[in-house]
């Protein structure tokens, strides 16, 4: 193996680590919102994976992301009530809607940024743009799957039944939704221009 292939893999080793040392540290950065939801800026590593080691990466900073939010469910890595409230009812549920939809995310997002690397777009847009579909992912399958899964247990189904499915995830998810896709855009693109940079790109 070349010395150049080499040190590119151990930079890319490096910056899976970082990435997931800054996922726990984040863990314990989210902004409580009501309902018990948060708002959260861990798909942020998820879309500068995508970015820097395509589906690979991608997805394994997805997984990490998961399986941290899995564990907050248990206390680990930092607290999530809700999640705390409704893994009694179904543990496998759980994995699912927190471990498998950020996994989907990690995956996706470098799908998107993969097709982006074909446009010409100024490498910030294509950055912005990733770091918004994380995001946007990332609520998409978190509230479709809270839905899905969790929408008639008693902490619920009362706001389901009087919004109706969509309403009470707009709702829900509102001030969220748009503060994580902003920082996420803003974020990601300027990452980009870092990995560039730094060669990773």
């Amino acid at each position: 193996m070349a010395y150049s292939e080499k040190r590119n893999r151990l930079n890319r080793m490096t910056l899976l680590a970082m990435l997931v040392a800054v996922l726990i540290v984040l863990a314990f950065v989210n902004i409580p919102m009501p309902l018990g939801l948060s708002i959260t800026f861990n798909m942020i590593p998820v879309a500068i994976a995508a970015m820097a080691m395509g589906v690979p990466g991608g997805l394994a900073i997805g997984c990490a992301f998961g399986l941290i939010s899995f564990l907050q469910c248990f206390g680990i890595f930092g607290y999530s009530a809700l999640g705390a409230a409704l893994v009694n009812y179904s543990p496998v549920l759980m994995f699912v809607q927190r471990f498998v939809s950020r996994a989907l995310v990690g995956l996706l997002t470098a799908l998107v940024f993969r097709g982006l690397e074909k446009t010409r777009l100024p490498l910030y847009l294509k950055g912005a743009a990733t770091g918004f579909c994380a995001a946007f992912f990332n609520t998409l399958f978190f509230m479709s799957l809270l839905v899905l899964f969790f929408g008639s247990t008693p902490q619920l189904k009362d706001s389901v039944a009087a919004k109706g499915v969509l309403m009470y995830i707009v709702t829900s998810v509102g001030i969220n939704a748009v503060v994580e896709m902003a920082v996420a855009a803003l974020v990601t693109g300027a990452a980009g221009t870092a990995l560039r940079k730094a060669r990773l790109l």
